[in-house]
């Protein structure tokens, strides 16, 4: 699947405020990108959005994510000697110097989400 999940954070640590952007392939090319409000998640949704911040919690304590990309993948799981559909994260994150980093599952495995409801949330904003 080509396609991807943009989370915007406009007040860093203030998760329940955030824009979602979907972008995503359809039949005839790229599609403009859907965006959805905190409020514009569906309730059978929001389980799965709350499996991301807590990933995002785990950020070093000086750190806080204004912005994460969630794609597709396959990943291997430890737990289980397979391959399975998991959701990756890629957050950018700013400290109170004004630093800013770039974090993926290299730095905190627990942005490889292998919730299934990780997964549906994924297709459920980014399905052609």
């Amino acid at each position: 699947m080509n396609a991807e999940i943009q989370l915007q954070f406009p007040k860093p640590g203030e998760w329940r405020e955030f824009t979602l952007t979907a972008i995503y392939q359809d039949a005839g090319g790229y599609r403009p990108p859907a965006r959805y409000t905190a409020d514009e998640i569906p309730a059978e949704q929001a389980p799965a959005m709350q499996a991301v911040v807590a990933a995002l919690v785990g950020l070093a304590e000086d750190w806080q994510a204004v912005q994460v990309w969630a794609r597709l993948n396959e990943s291997l799981i430890d737990a289980q000697p397979s391959v399975a559909e998991t959701v990756n994260l890629t957050v950018e994150a700013v400290n109170p110097q004004g630093g800013r980093r770039m974090f993926t599952a290299r730095d905190y495995p627990v942005f490889v989400l292998t919730d299934p409801d990780a997964v549906a949330f994924f297709k459920h904003f980014a399905a052609a």
